[in-house]
């Protein structure tokens, strides 16, 4: 009843996700991607009623695009595409897996708490608008303390921030500090893999005043490389500004498989 999706799902499956959010939903453009990096897993009943796509990656499992055609609801078929994902993963001997969800979505907090996933953290998502900044006070970082900054996110998906990232990161100018008495805060930038001009931030917020800075600094560099869109993640809560808006809040969902 499981089994990985093909390109001519597609259809199928898009039928059943187009009113996901009151927005609509986005499977639909990272449908080719997912199918590129396999794991797409697909729930049949004669015909498509499911899907979840995982990543494997740095011992983990990022599971992601939980979609179950609205009649075929709390039938247990989300639950049986998260454990044939870790099955897979185990069979890797990869030993954490991690899922995002809306800290009011309670349905799939309650399956996932039945698959005996715990809150491991909050985070925040604001969209910030791109535009034309002369004056910020920032710094190129090349070394993070691992300990305060363990990971990023990198297309909506949490990885840990390991040697080898910190060494890519850093070749590319993509950590940036700003210090404003004793108090830092620091950012990550990576281009979404999956959504074009789109730049993800992890923020990691010490100070009102330096998150300013670093804000300033975001909204010129989005302008003048032609992004239209800058999304950022953060556990913190942010200045209120006009230009930067709170979308949503997510529990970051963590299961030890071993």
């Amino acid at each position: 009843m499981i089994r990985t999706a093909k390109e001519s799902d597609k259809k199928s499956v898009l039928k059943f996700c187009k009113n996901t959010f009151s927005w609509g939903d986005y499977i639909e453009q990272v449908w080719d991607y997912w199918l590129s990096e396999n794991h797409l897993f697909l729930y049949e009943k004669e015909f498509p009623v499911g899907i979840c796509h995982a990543f494997y990656s740095n011992d983990q499992i990022w599971i992601e695009g939980i979609r179950i055609e609205p009649s075929f609801r709390r039938k247990k078929i989300a639950s049986e595409l998260v454990k044939h994902a870790e099955f897979v993963g185990k069979e890797m001997e990869i030993s954490q897996s991690y899922m995002l969800i809306d800290t009011e979505n309670t349905s799939s907090l309650s399956m996932a708490n039945s698959l005996d996933y715990e809150i491991f953290q909050t985070w925040n998502f604001y969209s910030l608008v791109p535009k034309h900044v002369e004056n910020y006070n920032i710094e190129f970082e090349n070394s993070l303390d691992l300990k305060l900054y363990p990971n990023y996110v990198r297309s909506w998906r949490w990885f840990p921030i390991d040697e080898n990232a910190l060494s890519k990161l850093s070749q590319q100018n993509n950590i940036i500090k700003s210090k404003i008495n004793d108090e830092e805060s620091v950012a990550i930038l990576t281009a979404s893999e999956h959504f074009d001009n789109t730049m993800i931030v992890t923020l990691f917020s010490g100070s009102s005043n330096s998150t300013l800075q670093i804000i300033s600094f975001l909204q010129n560099y989005a302008f003048e490389k032609n992004y239209e869109r800058i999304q950022i993640l953060t556990k913190e809560i942010l200045p209120v500004l006009d230009s930067l808006e709170h979308r949503l809040s997510f529990h970051l969902m963590r299961k030890i498989l071993v």
